[in-house]
């Protein structure tokens, strides 16, 4: 479970295609230090498990193997080496709950179709597909690529998010364009809610 706070943005280190998966390698700051071999860690919001951490500098090189189906229905398939990726750890039991509930499992791929900023901030538009716009209400919460975020508005067939100068300083957004794919997770007490009032009327 993850909170949607990003802790830093890591970088893509080396991308290698294999027979039955793709070994995605990225160096992480703080996020690696007490990261070890098969323990989880968020990038763009999929919750990955390390397969091999080692020392590279100051930093860490993390290690993970995407099966060929989180690599096409996530923006990962995007990424080159130099790319950055927004990266958290899981949430500790005693640790500070400071975005919304988040799984690290992406329901759908968004479009970038407006970015840009406004005074301080930056006003960011995203075209959703029907599966994830179905639990998008507005000032309720959306994480994209792992960012806990509040919907602003909702447009016909997407939505509107500000981003605030922390955000977009601390985060892989500040290397995001018009026509970027972006990662999307809804709401899990929508799904929630959506589940309980189905079984309600099937009664």
């Amino acid at each position: 479970m993850f909170t949607g706070i990003v802790e830093e943005a890591g970088i893509v280190e080396r991308i290698k295609p294999t027979a039955k998966s793709v070994e995605l390698t990225v160096r992480a700051g703080k996020t690696g230090r007490s990261l070890k071999a098969g323990g989880s860690l968020a990038v763009n919001g999929c919750c990955l498990t390390a397969v091999k951490v080692s020392v590279h500098g100051k930093s860490k090189l993390v290690q993970f193997d995407l099966l060929q189906e989180t690599w096409r229905l996530t923006n990962l398939q995007f990424t080159r080496p130099g790319s950055l990726v927004n990266l958290e750890r899981p949430l500790r039991a005693d640790g500070e709950f400071g975005g919304h509930f988040v799984t690290g499992h992406i329901d759908g791929l968004g479009k970038i179709i407006r970015w840009e900023r406004a005074g301080q901030d930056h006003a960011l538009d995203i075209a959703a597909p029907p599966e994830v716009m179905r639990y998008v209400v507005r000032k309720g919460s959306i994480a994209v690529d792992g960012i806990s975020l509040t919907v602003a508005g909702v447009p016909k067939k997407g939505f509107r998010i500000w981003i605030i100068p922390h955000t977009f300083a601390v985060t892989a957004l500040r290397e995001r364009k018009v026509g970027d794919a972006v990662n999307l997770e809804a709401d899990l007490l929508g799904k929630y809610a959506e589940k309980f009032i189905a079984a309600r009327r099937q009664r």
